[in-house]
């Protein structure tokens, strides 16, 4: 079966809505040619097919001859784009100072270089109350030429306050560009390998970042300056596990957007993302009070117009705002009633398809299979597993890794000891490749392979024995990085208690709750 997301044209068409294709309708037959007509045939025949296939389109549209069809599929989606710009056009504050850019330059053309600084006033003004540099820069770069090649009689010393102004901005520019380069990199070192496994590890990432962090980047002022401060210093310390210092950093990062909140309609992504890292930070803290009311929160937003105005935002803030509510469900021990979450989000997953990425997806899937662990259902646990095993990408090394260990203590659970012996061997051997393996893993597949030879009497003292084991190491930075995927601890003692895990993890919550409250009282 042809590949739905093979065709770019075919993924454009079908992310617009109902008001988009009227829109689109409407500007194509305002001056109709016969081309026109044909890419609206061509627009229709696409918007019905579930799956891209030429074959099928052009034998259902004898109109449309295949040598044709190449150009034809062009032009349809230059006038996509053209059409959801017009749409679009008071959303964006990029498109209303590209647009004013162009009229300046228009007025330029004409010959009115007096008009033409005024609308160049205009965007330094717009852009400065929106901290959109680059186009600040551009409108000084535009009167720089207008003064240097007319006179004007603007202002007195004109050529010394633009010089200044622009030397100013550059500075800032090379800042912005510094930061965001060690941010951009800091966070795809993170998706390629995960958290720190080993002293080499740390001693790799500290270096990276002392080297590649300006000198006086702490005396930065502007939003974005700090954005990209923020960002660098909270995925650094993500993935040296550094939790206290992830958490200082992400509320610092919405602490910006909190100052000046004309910012989320400008950067809505960003503040989606440091509202995620931000319920991610509460989450492994477990902060279960500020956790309960940054999702509250989020989910407020998750409605609002900020969030609703385009595909990218609607999608990201889906995402981040359910892993949020299945993580909750997670510290809360409600893993059963976590799981009615469960269809909604297939649904979305589903619905987004073309915009989620790999990445997201095999995170859905890895905590949904933890949710059904969770409750006790080890079947469907070991399908969705099965969904990001046999899913080849080279995204995310540590969960490809834990859904392996998960997978094997899955079986282990059901007592298909007739495969835990080869399991056993494959996962080993896979974590050893990757250069995975921690003490804390070690120890786990020693206690399953000596399982194997255990009465039913001697199993419980087992279980204590390497859950002392491994509470040894809970406190350990770059240990814990196997807790947080699986919380290896509360498994062994719902076998110790022969309890339910999400029962385990109930229990531990409520004490937390109590002993928070207590302390409060004091």
């Amino acid at each position: 079966m042809p590949n739905l997301s093979s065709d770019e044209l075919f993924q454009l068409v079908k992310t617009l809505e109902k008001a988009e294709k009227r829109n689109f309708k409407l500007y194509v037959k305002r001056n109709a040619a016969t081309d026109d007509l044909k890419i609206i045939q061509l627009f229709d025949a696409m918007d019905k097919m579930e799956v891209f296939d030429e074959e099928i389109l052009l034998k259902r549209n004898k109109g449309i001859r295949k040598s044709q069809l190449s150009n034809l599929k062009a032009h349809l989606y230059k006038q996509i784009l053209a059409s959801l710009r017009v749409m679009r056009d008071e959303i964006n504050i990029d498109i209303q100072l590209h647009e004013q850019l162009d009229h300046a330059r228009i007025l330029y053309n004409k010959g009115l270089y007096t008009q033409a600084l005024k609308v160049l006033a205009k965007i330094k003004d717009l852009s400065k109350a929106n901290n959109q540099i680059t186009f600040w820069l551009q409108a000084l770069f535009f009167e720089k030429k207008i003064e240097s090649l007319h006179i004007t009689r603007s202002l007195e010393n004109r050529a010394e306050q633009l010089s200044k102004e622009v030397d100013d901005l550059n500075e800032r520019l090379v800042m912005m560009g510094k930061l965001s380069n060690l941010s951009l990199r800091m966070y795809g070192l993170y998706i390629r390998l995960g958290h720190a496994r080993n002293e080499k590890d740390e001693m790799l990432v500290k270096g990276f970042f002392e080297r590649n962090l300006p000198k006086n980047a702490a005396q930065a002022t502007g939003f974005y300056e700090k954005l990209f401060l923020y960002q660098s210093y909270a995925w650094y310390a993500f993935i040296l596990q550094d939790l206290l210092m992830y958490y200082r950093y992400c509320q610092r990062w919405v602490d910006l957007f909190e100052k000046e909140r004309f910012m989320v309609k400008i950067e809505t992504q960003q503040y989606i993302k440091g509202m995620h890292n931000l319920m991610n930070a509460h989450f492994m803290l477990s902060n279960g009070e500020k956790f309960a009311c940054t999702i509250n929160d989020f989910e407020h937003f998750y409605r609002s117009k900020e969030a609703n105005n385009n595909d990218n935002n609607r999608v990201q803030s889906f995402v981040y705002l359910y892993t949020a509510k299945i993580n909750r469900h997670f510290m809360d021990g409600t893993f059963t009633q976590g799981l009615k979450l469960v269809p909604y989000i297939e649904e979305k997953l589903e619905e987004y398809a073309l915009q989620l990425d790999r990445h997201r997806v095999l995170i859905f899937y890895y905590k949904i299979a933890c949710l059904y662990f969770g409750s006790g259902n080890n079947d469907k646990t070991i399908d969705y597993l099965n969904r990001i095993i046999n899913w080849k990408v080279d995204l995310r090394a540590d969960l490809q890794c834990y859904a392996r260990l998960l997978h094997l203590i899955a079986h282990y659970e059901l007592g298909n000891f007739d495969i835990l012996e080869y399991l056993i061997k494959s996962v080993y051997r896979f974590m050893s490749k990757m250069e995975n393996l921690s003490v804390v893993e070690k120890e786990i597949f020693s206690f399953i392979r000596k399982s194997f030879h255990l009465n039913p009497h001697q199993i419980r003292s087992a279980f204590k024995v390497l859950r002392d084991k491994l509470k040894k190491y809970e406190g350990n930075p770059l240990e814990s990085r196997s807790f947080m995927y699986l919380d290896i601890i509360s498994w062994l003692e719902s076998h110790i208690q022969n309890l339910p895990v999400q029962d385990v993890i109930r229990a531990k919550y409520l004490a937390r709750a109590t002993g928070s409250r207590q302390q409060a009282a004091d």
